[in-house]
């Protein structure tokens, strides 16, 4: 049954674009967010943005979240720059380099814009990158990047012009008796349908309402930093985003960067344990930090990278990789929106929408049914940008 009043918990990208896909179907939305919109993991995401994908599915979200980012850019202060995506290994990692080769030949049955490149081929997509010691790369020039705390931003105020109401600084709760009713301060509101979109916080939200799901929050880590190109002047900092830089993946050393307002952005400081979604450590370790301006350097044809800022955020791990989309319990009017494993921002726009048809009855994910999982898993956190 369509629902005619929804509320919509989390005002991150994924929440955001749902409560806006939402309104514009005619249903009433009530978003609820208990900080600010984007002041969770949206706005520490890394706002790396591509639809390289090899499975059909996985292919489809990432060619409409792309189509939809561009879009949408320009209005307001949000901005889709486009920008190529490389990702590589190296010389002697023979298993992550097959694993490239076999990424994109699935990519392409699926229509997906990829490319191997050999070294030289390299070179000019990237010619501030060292190539002597990659031994197999790819490129997707269907990608881009953008601030990620403006997106959100940005549908929150279209959802609003829409009709939807925002309640920021409110949080709100699910109680064991949940039969649509959201719990404030204050008492309860109800309604036809609750969407859980909080990320982290999402696991805890429904185990207080009796439903365990199987993910795991962890950490993961990331820097921006200026930096002064090999052959310029002593003192010259380059702090624009205009250094002919794509955005890379080295696979092999497990790390990405891509071009910053500030210079660069470097990451991918996965701790690969479970994280308590209210008691963590917000800022960046010095060894990471350490490791990743050592890294990038060996990367680029750059020298003195200095760091401007340092930060942790959180991702959401499942069992198979695969996030949890769909109902909990629709008879209630459960719905549950998580496990992105780093790349729910990337794929927010198409993801917000298909929860939209969904809960007005349009078919869901099969792959992404949440109850296809007990709650009970044991499983390990594996990196999100892994290259099998």
């Amino acid at each position: 049954m369509r629902p005619n009043d929804v509320a919509v918990i989390g005002g991150g990208a994924v929440g955001a674009t749902a409560a806006y896909d939402l309104v514009r179907r005619g249903v009433r939305v009530t978003l609820f967010e208990r900080g600010g919109i984007a002041g969770e993991s949206t706005g520490r995401a890394a706002g790396v943005l591509y639809g390289a994908f090899a499975e059909d599915r996985d292919a489809a979200i990432g060619r409409r979240s792309i189509e939809r980012f561009r879009e949408l850019s320009g209005e307001g202060d949000f901005e889709f720059r486009e920008t190529p995506y490389v990702w590589l290994a190296r010389e002697g990692d023979e298993r992550r380099g097959e694993a490239i080769e076999t990424q994109v030949r699935r990519m392409r049955v699926h229509g997906v814009d990829v490319e191997l490149l050999a070294p030289g081929e390299l070179a000019e997509v990237a010619p501030a990158l060292r190539t002597d010691d990659v031994g197999a790369a790819a490129v997707a020039r269907d990608a881009g990047r953008t601030d990620p705390a403006s997106y959100a931003r940005l549908l929150v105020r279209k959802a609003e012009r829409e009709g939807a109401t925002v309640r920021t600084g409110t949080t709100v709760s699910l109680d064991a008796g949940f039969d649509g009713a959201v719990v404030l301060d204050d008492g309860q509101e109800s309604f036809d349908a609750v969407v859980v979109a909080a990320g982290a916080h999402t696991k805890r939200l429904l185990a207080d309402a009796g439903h365990r799901i199987a993910t795991k929050p962890y950490r993961v880590q990331a820097l921006t930093a200026g930096f002064q190109a090999r052959g310029e002047p002593n003192g010259s900092r380059r702090t624009t985003d205009d250094a002919g830089v794509p955005m890379v993946y080295d696979a092999t050393a497990g790390f990405y960067l891509r071009p910053h307002p500030d210079g660069l952005l470097i990451g991918d400081g996965t701790e690969e344990v479970e994280s308590d979604p209210d008691e963590w450590e917000r800022g960046a370790d010095p060894e990471f930090v350490e490791s990743a301006l050592e890294r990038a350097g060996e990367r680029l044809a750059v020298e003195g990278l200095a760091v401007e800022e340092a930060w942790a955020g959180l991702c959401t791990a499942t069992p198979d990789r695969n996030p949890l989309l769909g109902w909990l319990d629709e008879d209630r009017g459960l719905y549950v929106a998580t496990g992105w494993q780093g790349h729910g921002f990337m794929r927010s726009p198409a993801l917000g929408e298909r929860i939209a048809r969904e809960l007005c009855g349009e078919p869901g994910i099969d792959a992404f049914d949440p109850t296809r999982f007990t709650g009970e898993e044991e499983f390990a956190i594996v990196e999100g940008m892994a290259v099998d």
